[in-house]
């Protein structure tokens, strides 16, 4: 199956996962991370995507507000989008990514690697409930 005729479950990730392919082809792998955020955010502009940049958004504990956690893109207030340019995913990636969608209650995250000749995307879920609110 080619890049351009993967199938998403749902119709918001796929249209995302799509930019993350058009960006990777048309810049290729290895740049910096914000070049990546801000060729996306052309290609989000341009579909009608809503979008919301470094996003902070706090740690809850015990009804508490312990700390804040600052997100890559959150896109149409339903997808964590977690930006990397990394020679691999590691564990510690996909916690990351975890712990930001149990700060912002969302239960959808896009983690994304474009340091090499192919795009890496995977898809995080972690059930919604009260973290902690």
């Amino acid at each position: 199956m080619d890049e351009t005729e993967i199938e998403f479950d749902d119709e918001l990730s796929g249209r995302i996962i799509q930019c993350f392919l058009r960006v990777h082809h048309k810049l290729g792998g290895g740049l910096k991370e914000q070049i990546y955020q801000n060729a996306l955010l052309v290609d989000f502009k341009r579909l009608g995507i809503s979008y919301e940049c470094e996003k902070y958004v706090d740690v809850i504990y015990e009804g508490i507000n312990v700390g804040t956690q600052r997100l890559d893109l959150v896109v149409e207030n339903k997808v964590i989008v977690e930006l990397k340019v990394v020679e691999q995913l590691h564990k510690s990636h996909y916690g990351q990514l975890r712990s930001y969608l149990r700060a912002a209650n969302l239960e959808l995250g896009l983690l994304v690697n474009f340091a090499h000749e192919k795009v890496d995307f995977r898809r995080v879920d972690v059930p919604k409930r009260n973290h902690g609110r």
